[in-house]
């Protein structure tokens, strides 16, 4: 019998994750590791928080590089998968070499979208996605501003916000009537829009690109459907995502709007092809319907149950999602999915820099954000798992003893319990 392999495309969060784990879990076949970046596999957020990426060294790594020696993960670094060729079950790489292939897992995230207007393609008109882009960044803002950046998604207020800290004269420009309307609501997305203009951003909401203008290959300025113009030295574009599915086409296996659909289990409509992280269009409790969960933590999860079904004990990724954002030194968590039909809860004494929301469905804590209050989400957390009832005017209050709302629970749960068993 031909040894079991694995091979994982995409060096990600997720593709790693499913990689130790497999070895973890005692899978025995080979496990590869295909990524054309040629770094050893880096953590993404910091890219976007604090611009890390200038250069390899200031890279934070997945694992430590003896982790894949030590587990037998060979590393396939700044070679490029080209097809998968599910006849063969093979893998083929940039350079010419295939390679056998009892199981394929696509973790090969999202690209940042383009936007489709005159002078985009601009050297000066930068978007971030990896190590190399974020260098190119720090390099533009390393001559100073001004910065434009446009959409105001998690990544272009973390940049608006490294970029201040630094001096940098920033504008942002969003379609939406706030930034993050969509991901926590008018209530939280206010308090974020009062924090960046306080720090100095130029926070231009309901507002499109019309064009960017320039010469010689570079931006000066950026043009506005409604007339504005707004000098430019760096434009960063922020507008959304696209998955990188493009392996599927040899692959013959099925997309969907949101990237690829896998089931419970992480497998696509090949049953020996599996799909993880970013690109993965998935089920989940928190969702609504099947789609994309766009965390790093939640990356992590997705790849571990799936590097733990290949291995023989099926798992699923069912845990809350959960995000966080550095913004001025401070940092927002958010656990959960906020519903457009939840009620939201703000305790009393909100302000940009420091609040807590609750967003209530059916009785309970459906999802929570909080800026400068890790300690609470973290209860919080713990309140949504074990589905502890709750009360709305209680919420609002400073006062609410939210770790003696959870121990009150658990005691109630044994002691309901202990009753049962007595009888």
């Amino acid at each position: 019998m031909n040894k079991p392999s694995c091979v994982i495309i995409g060096a990600s969060a997720a593709g790693v994750a499913t990689a130790v784990e497999l070895r973890k879990r005692g899978y025995a076949g080979a496990v590869t590791l295909v990524d054309a970046d040629p770094n050893i596999p880096y953590e993404r957020p910091p890219l976007s928080k604090t611009l890390l990426g200038t250069g390899s060294r200031g890279l934070v790594p997945i694992q430590p590089a003896h982790t894949y020696r030590d587990l037998d993960i060979e590393l396939r670094l700044g070679e490029r998968a080209t097809a998968v060729d599910p006849a063969a079950l093979t893998v083929h790489l940039s350079g010419g070499e295939v390679l056998p292939a009892g199981r394929v897992v696509l973790a090969t995230g999202l690209s940042p979208r383009r936007l489709q207007v005159a002078g985009a393609d601009a050297e000066n008109v930068l978007s971030l996605r990896d190590a190399s882009d974020a260098s190119r960044i720090a390099e533009g803002l390393a001559s100073g501003g001004p910065l434009v950046l446009i959409g105001a998604g998690f990544i272009g207020l973390e940049l608006a916000a490294v970029a201040r800290e630094g001096g940098i004269d920033v504008t942002v420009v969003e379609a939406q009537a706030q930034p993050l309307n969509n991901a926590v609501g008018p209530d939280v997305a206010c308090l974020l829009t009062q924090l960046h203009r306080r720090h100095g951003v130029k926070l231009l909401t309901s507002a499109t690109v019309a064009e960017f203008a320039g010469s010689a290959g570079r931006v000066e300025e950026v043009r506005l459907t409604d007339g504005r113009r707004l000098p430019a030295s760096t434009v960063v574009v922020g507008v959304g995502v696209e998955p990188r599915n493009e392996l599927t086409v040899s692959a013959r296996i099925e997309v969907d709007s949101y990237g690829i659909p896998v089931n419970e289990f992480g497998q696509t409509s090949r049953a020996w092809v599996y799909a993880t992280g970013d690109v993965a269009s998935q089920p989940h409790p928190e969702l609504a319907r099947r789609g994309r969960i766009e965390h790093w933590d939640a990356a992590q999860r997705h790849g571990t149950a799936v590097g733990a079904t290949i291995a023989g004990a099926p798992a699923r990724y069912r845990e809350a999602p959960y995000a966080w954002s550095d913004q001025y030194g401070a940092t927002l968590q958010i656990v959960g999915r906020p519903r457009p039909d939840d009620d939201l809860v703000l305790r009393e004494g909100a302000s940009p820099s420091e609040f807590l929301a609750f967003w209530i469905r059916d009785g309970y804590v459906g999802a929570v954000a909080g800026m400068e209050a890790s300690r609470d989400v973290g209860v919080v957390k713990r309140l949504m798992a074990a589905r502890v009832p709750v009360d709305r005017a209680e919420l609002a209050g400073r006062d609410l003893d939210l770790r003696g709302l959870l121990k009150q629970h658990r005691n109630g749960v044994r002691a309901t319990a202990g009753s049962k068993l007595a009888g």
